[in-house]
Order: C-alpha cells, then sequence, then structure tokens
C-alpha cells in the first residue's frame, strides 16, 4: 500500500469518527432501559425510587414476592398459548389473503382490498364493544377463541404479505400448473418456502402484539378466578393498591419482557429480511 492510500485511508478514518461517537450514544440510550430493568429486577423497592442503576442482592427475595403474590406460572403459560395460537393463525389466514390478493389478481378483489385498507384507520376501541358482544353472544369469553379471533387477520398483515408477494417468480407457478400442481399445492409446496423470510418477520410482529396486548384481554378475560389471565394483566395487578413494590415489580417486567426478546434476537436477521421484502 502506498503512502497516499494509507493518508487516504486515515482521512477516512478521521472524517467517520463523528459518525461513531454519534452511534455509540444512541446505542447506549437504547439499550441502557433494558440494562435498568435487569439491574431494578435485582433492586428493592427503595434503590429502585432512588434510581439505583447498579445491580443489587434482592433478585431472589424479589421473585418470591412475586410468585407468592401472583401466579406467575399460569401467566406465563397462558400469554404463551394465547399468543401462539394467535401467531400461527394469523400467519396461514393473511399468507393466504395476501397470496390470493397479489397472484390472482381482478378488479372486484382490487376494491376489496381497498376496503380492508380502509379498515386500517379504525381504531380499536371503536371496535371493541362490538366484538365483545359478539364473543358473549357466541359464549366464547375467557376462552383462547375470544382472545384470538379478532386478530388473526389484520389488515397490516395481508398488506405485507401482499407487497412482498410481487417478488415471488410467475414462472414457478406457471411451470407448476403444467406439472399438474393445484393452486393449494403451489402454495404449501413453493409459495410458503420462497417467502419464509416474510413469515419470520410477521410471526415476530404478531407474536409481539399478542404478547404485550392488554385492553382486549382484560375485556373478555373477567374470570374472577384469575386462571385466563395473561402477563401484561398480572403486571397491572402488581401496580395496583396504595402501595407498590418496585423491585417485585420491574422483576414482573423482566419476566414478561424475555419470551419477547428471544424470539426477536432469535429471527432477527429474517425479520430485516422480511421488512426489506426479501425473498429467496
Amino acid at each position: 500500500m502506498t503512502k497516499k492510500n494509507k493518508a487516504n485511508g486515515s482521512s477516512i478514518q478521521k472524517r467517520l469518527i463523528p459518525t461513531y461517537i454519534f452511534l455509540i450514544i444512541v446505542s447506549f440510550i437504547s439499550v441502557f432501559p433494558l440494562y435498568w430493568m435487569f439491574a431494578a429486577a435485582t433492586n428493592n423497592t427503595v434503590d429502585v425510587a432512588r434510581g439505583k442503576i447498579t445491580f443489587g442482592t434482592y433478585a431472589l427475595q424479589n421473585f418470591k414476592t412475586l410468585t407468592a403474590a401472583q401466579d406467575l406460572g399460569r401467566g406465563m403459560s397462558n400469554s404463551f398459548l394465547y399468543a401462539t395460537v394467535e401467531t400461527l393463525a394469523a400467519l396461514f389466514i393473511c399468507s393466504l389473503a395476501g397470496f390470493g390478493f397479489e397472484l390472482y389478481h381482478d378488479k372486484h378483489k382490487d376494491r376489496l382490498f381497498d376496503v380492508l385498507l380502509l379498515a386500517m384507520m379504525v381504531p380499536q376501541v371503536a371496535t371493541m364493544i362490538p366484538l365483545f358482544k359478539m364473543m358473549s353472544h357466541m359464549k366464547l369469553l375467557n376462552t383462547v377463541w375470544a382472545f384470538v379471533l379478532p386478530a388473526i387477520s389484520t389488515p397490516f398483515l395481508i398488506m405485507m404479505f401482499r407487497q412482498n408477494s410481487r417478488s415471488f417468480p410467475i414462472d414457478i407457478m406457471e411451470a407448476a400448473r403444467i406439472d399438474g400442481c393445484s393452486e393449494i399445492g403451489i402454495f404449501f409446496k413453493m409459495f410458503l418456502p420462497v417467502m419464509k423470510s416474510t413469515y419470520a418477520a410477521a410471526a415476530v410482529i404478531t407474536f409481539m402484539n399478542a404478547w404485550n396486548a392488554y385492553l382486549w384481554p382484560k375485556v373478555v378475560m373477567s374470570d374472577k378466578t384469575g386462571k385466563s389471565q395473561t402477563m401484561p394483566m398480572l403486571i397491572a395487578n402488581l401496580s395496583n393498591g396504595y402501595k407498590v413494590d418496585y423491585g417485585e415489580l420491574m422483576m414482573g417486567v423482566l419476566f414478561c419482557s424475555i419470551p419477547t426478546m428471544i424470539v426477536f434476537f432469535v429471527l432477527q436477521k429474517q425479520f430485516a429480511e422480511g421488512i426489506t421484502g426479501a425473498v429467496k
């Protein structure tokens, strides 16, 4: 390497120093709340209220207090069951709808899709009372179906699958039809494997939304015994009353956050590819 090239490389590195400093600061700001959550879960309520940011020695005590006050195992199992069922159902239905809307065009389907997009502008609270009456009429309150059914077909996921389906090679479909493959076979044998990054991104979004849902489960899961409560409902119970144990509360928040963190870190590569519309 010549002296001129070395000088150019050194000059570029110096110009990038402010960028690196900015990225380090932004990364620290982004990660600090996560760190503080872990640290607060190991401190008592006095230290948390004082803003202590170092790890303490009360993790085991906070965990014992949490499990004594709330049924942590039931809350975790309920949330996992509801979120998993909703994710699987939403992926199948929304991907099938996106596949149909994009690869089988006609003017009536396009108009229906426009109506579907308009539904994205309707706030959830506007549909909550009609949905509650429907669930009550069908005797589905306090069941997994009351949680899942309103969310298994969302306009956002359908639009996401339709947009990413535009990268799906049409020639493969035509070749499969010549070989005698049915339309359902094309969907399961070709579309689904090719669009796996989109499925991963949709799975992360759906699972996180289902796991963190609070308002709708609070409305339809009205069982006084608490057998159907989810983790967000459990966390809300910890903050009720005249005195809040912040150590116990942060321990509950930590347990509530771990599953979504695991799902995201496992699928983060596929999530990035699916959001950008990558098709392999």
